[in-house]
Parts: structure tokens; C-alpha cells; sequence
């Protein structure tokens, strides 16, 4: 057997059967379609290369104002609010475009974040370092805080979009169009506890109605809020601790005979 013939043989019938033996007769495969070209629809165009407190100040011309139309309507269990305010996307909005046009950067570089509960919400208190970077690669920092409150997992990133929308209104120095939505005529805060008044528990303790389970709790809240040396004018209209009342009226009654 020739070469050509143990050739043929090793190639198997389906080789064979096609004509063709060596392998540079065999066919090319086909050539792979070419990737389309990619349109962008928004024109390339180099900024200008300045300094970044430069490019910054371009932004600040071009971002006029941004209005205060978002309403929110607070509701609390003893009624509630409304207040305008300008939402982190409205910002975005208005400060994206400008960014880019002038090749300026704004990156989170150090975050410090607190967590405590308010209820039963969870507190988050953040403190963002921004780096703003400019076309040149020189960088500013700037800084801002953020709170947020939510009964899930959404604190967290509500603190930090705070934060972020503060620093631009701020270091952009972003005005509203109204100058009567301006500053804000709504200060929200956290619920206080209410003061303790000595003459509430006087009250209690001098009334015949006040059972004695609740004259006991009122022991553990007379020290609770540091009111037991409280003077008061008791129910003969002598000055009396409260704390030597709560204890004259607790043994009065049970000398009488009460027993709960």
C-alpha cells in the first residue's frame, strides 16, 4: 500500500467520500461576519482641561436652580405635616449633565456610619468624604452627613443619598427658584420625652381611686425620673416630698385594709 493509499485509509470514508485526502485540500471554512460599527447618538467632545476648582465653578454657572416642588405629607399619631423639598433625583438630574460636560468626578472615598433605633426604626447617622476630581486629575474634597430612618433595610442607603444630595445643594450652592421655599420653614425632629411634672404623680398618689398596683409603679418612676425629692404641696396643703407622700399614702391605705 502507498503512502497516498494509507492516507485515504486513515481519513476515514467521510473524508474519503468528499474527495479529498491532504489537509490542505480541504475547504476553508466560511469567514465570520463582521461586528456592526457602533453609533453613538451623543457626540464625543473633549472638556476643556482646567483645574478642578475651575471646572467646578462651571458646573455651579450652569446648574441655576432646582425648585422645591416635591410635597411631603408627614403623618404622626398626633396628626401631622407637610413640607417641600427637592428630591435626589431632581438633583441628579440637573447635576449629571453639567459634570460631565466639564469631566468632573465625585467619589465617595471614606464613609463613617452610626446605628441606634428610634422606636421601632432604625437609625442611621453617615459622614461621606467626597473626592471631586477634575479634568486635569487634581481632586478637592468636600464633606456632608446624612440621616435616614426606616423600619427595614432601607436606612442605610437613605442616609447615605442624603448625604450625597446635601453635599451638592450645599458646595454647588444650588438655589431654588422661590425665594419664599427658601430656607426651610419645616424643622423636623425626633419626638422628646415629655417632662415629667411632680404635680402629676401628687395628683396620683393623693387620689383615693389610684390602685396599688399603680401606686407601685409610680416607686420605680419616681426614681426612674430623679422626681422622689420633688416637694410638693400634698392633698392637706403641707410641703412633702413626693417620695415621703408616696410612702405615708401606701401605709395609710394598707393600714385600712387594702390589700391590691
Amino acid at each position: 500500500m502507498g503512502l497516498r493509499e494509507m492516507a485515504a485509509a486513515a481519513a476515514g470514508p467521510g473524508d474519503s467520500e468528499a474527495g479529498w485526502v491532504d489537509s490542505d485540500q480541504r475547504p476553508t471554512p466560511p469567514a465570520a461576519e463582521p461586528l456592526p460599527d457602533i453609533e453613538y447618538t451623543q457626540p464625543i467632545v473633549d472638556v476643556e482641561p482646567v483645574q478642578v476648582h475651575v471646572a467646578w465653578a462651571r458646573v455651579m454657572r450652569d446648574v441655576t436652580s432646582i425648585r422645591k416642588d416635591r410635597v411631603a405629607d408627614i403623618k404622626t399619631d398626633k396628626g401631622g405635616y407637610r413640607f417641600n423639598f427637592r428630591g435626589i433625583d431632581q438633583v441628579l438630574n440637573a447635576v449629571g449633565p453639567a459634570l460631565r460636560r466639564h469631566g468632573v468626578m465625585v467619589t465617595p472615598v471614606h464613609i463613617d456610619a452610626t446605628y441606634g433605633n428610634a422606636g421601632r426604626m432604625r437609625d442611621v447617622q453617615v459622614t461621606v468624604t467626597y473626592e471631586i476630581r477634575g479634568p486635569l486629575g487634581d481632586t478637592m474634597p468636600a464633606m456632608s452627613v446624612g440621616e435616614g430612618l426606616d423600619a427595614g433595610e432601607r436606612g442605610t442607603p437613605k442616609a447615605l443619598t442624603t448625604a450625597y444630595r446635601n453635599m451638592l445643594i450645599v458646595a454647588l450652592a444650588i438655589p431654588t427658584e422661590d425665594p419664599k421655599m427658601d430656607p426651610d420653614v419645616v424643622d423636623l425632629r425626633r419626638e422628646e420625652t415629655p417632662t415629667v411634672r411632680p404635680s402629676t404623680y401628687r395628683d396620683e398618689i393623693a387620689d383615693p381611686r389610684t390602685s396599688l398596683a399603680r401606686l407601685r409603679q409610680i416607686s420605680s418612676e419616681l426614681k426612674q425620673h430623679n422626681v422622689a425629692s420633688a416637694m410638693v404641696v400634698n392633698e392637706v396643703g403641707d410641703d412633702e416630698t413626693l417620695w415621703n407622700m408616696y410612702v405615708r399614702v401606701v401605709g395609710e391605705r394598707r393600714a385600712a385594709g387594702e390589700s391590691s
